[in-house]
């Protein structure tokens, strides 16, 4: 009888392939026409919106560009990475540029110095050794760092708002929107796929800020406009570039390097394991950004572990979230453009402050699993210890370059340390061994008095111990002459 012989399983040619993921993002898209999926797109507005506006209002950013270009790269990272990833301003920029009063050109070069170097350890792959060999206790010191300077800045959004019915109360912002806002997250924490609470948050907010603007708005309030709004490209002198890079740029590289590529390359791989992501195309990704959008005054964006953290607790986990937030800030952008900042200034910091922290709680809660998968006491408490001190020295120094540096100190000397001077774990397995030396001891009827201490015993001995007493007199009796 002749032998059949298995036929040899051809790989899938590349028009195969291309129908096969056409047909998967047909699905994913079907899949992510929800309200949860709108709700989650909402989740990170309390980074965005208190950012882009007081750069706006201050004429260091463009409004209109920043949420064109802003709406462009959701859509493009979403159809990139089939996940809500998150396109967000760059903080530590902001936070420099509103302190030094710098100007747009400088603002655009500190974008495109900190872009440029990102793409650049990106497109050579070198990010990918600082990912290998950066202890993941340290990227979850990092995350939860973060998460607590998240809390400290939603505090002082909320305390921007008037306290409970005193003097200077006001309706449209004050503590009782907070706590409400409060008791609405966390009443549907666990629901948050089926009821859209950030968007129940964030068209709250809008009506009051309608209100508000139309019957009591600021001096020389901005009304919305219906129109065509256009940009102009924004290049700046190499003055300003060498001042933005310096003054606010090398503060910013380790911020986004760290948090912005690998601790979210971590969060990515938590949260969705299935849409595999890696640190170089991430940090190509960050690169591209600014080296576009910063010629046209758009405010320099990158990508972040806290709100991709933010939009899956509200609600987002397919790309849907961010494409369709993608279109709606071209919209806004193109047809209102700069005439949003007075409704934009006039919504109330309360209800941001608690979106905001929601998403530190979030990026937060991904720092118990720090010892996922570690059997040694010892390094279960290393790592701890090290995630603490990442964390502590990111908030106390607000830096997290020196969290970072404090991190990896922290963890090079407890590998030389377990290297050269002997482990814990030892020591507990040696305590282990005297406890049943002692346990033995008193079962045979010895006293406390008796010797504990663990012994080496040769070959013969052992045997001999382990023969019974007709046996050892036997053997006695043979070996006398």
């Amino acid at each position: 009888m002749s032998t059949v012989l298995p036929t040899q399983q051809q790989e899938p040619g590349f028009a195969e392939k291309l129908k096969a993921d056409a047909k998967d993002r047909i699905q994913s898209f079907r899949s992510g026409f929800r309200l949860g999926e709108l709700s989650g797109s909402l989740g990170d507005l309390g980074t965005l919106l208190p950012i882009v506006l007081s750069l706006s209002l201050t004429g260091q950013v463009d409004l209109t560009a920043s949420l064109i270009f802003g709406g462009i790269w959701n859509i493009l990272t979403g159809l990139t990475f089939r996940m809500p990833m998150c396109v967000q301003p760059m903080k530590s920029i902001a936070a420099i540029a509103l302190t030094n009063h710098m100007s747009m050109g400088s603002v655009m070069g500190a974008g495109m110095g900190v872009s440029a170097v990102v793409m650049a350890l990106g497109l050579t792959r070198t990010i990918h050794y600082v990912q290998k060999y950066t202890p993941m206790s340290v990227i979850r010191g990092i995350q939860l760092g973060t998460a607590v300077s998240f809390g400290g800045k939603a505090a002082d959004l909320v305390k921007q708002a008037k306290s409970f019915w005193g003097d200077s109360w006001t309706w449209d912002n004050n503590y009782e929107w907070a706590c409400l806002s409060f008791i609405i997250v966390f009443i549907f924490y666990y629901r948050s796929k089926r009821i859209p609470t950030a968007m129940i948050l964030f068209s709250m907010g809008l009506i009051i800020a309608f209100i508000k603007l139309y019957t009591n708005p600021l001096a020389k309030a901005v009304y919305p406009k219906i129109g065509i709004y256009t940009i102009s490209t924004t290049v700046p002198t190499w003055e300003e570039f060498k001042h933005g890079f310096l003054t606010a740029s090398l503060g910013q590289i380790p911020l986004t390097c760290l948090n912005s590529v690998i601790a979210l390359n971590a969060l990515a791989q938590d949260l969705f394991p299935e849409r595999p992501t890696g640190t170089p195309t991430i940090a190509v990704s960050v690169g591209m950004m600014n080296l576009v959008g910063c010629f046209f005054g758009s405010i320099p964006f990158c990508h972040g572990s806290g709100g991709l953290a933010a939009q899956y607790r509200f609600g987002a986990r397919t790309e849907v979230s961010i494409i369709i937030l993608g279109f709606l800030k071209i919209v806004v952008g193109l047809f209102f453009g700069s005439s949003l900042s007075g409704l934009i200034g006039s919504y109330p910091s309360a209800i941001l402050g608690v979106m905001l922290f929601v998403s530190g709680i979030e990026l937060g809660a991904v720092a118990r699993t720090v010892n996922d998968g570690v059997l040694s006491d010892q390094k279960r408490h290393a790592n701890f210890i090290v995630m603490i001190t990442t964390a502590s020295m990111l908030v106390g120094f607000k830096n997290d370059g020196i969290g970072f540096l404090g991190g990896m100190v922290a963890a090079i000397c407890f590998y030389i340390g377990g290297r050269w001077a002997g482990s814990m774990d030892d020591d507990i397995k040696e305590e282990e061994i005297i406890d049943q030396a002692s346990a033995v001891t008193t079962a045979r009827g010895g006293n406390d008095e008796q010797d504990t201490s663990i012994r080496k015993v040769s070959p013969e001995t052992e045997s001999q111990d382990s023969l019974g007493p007709a046996q050892l007199d036997a053997n006695k009796s043979a070996s006398r002459p």
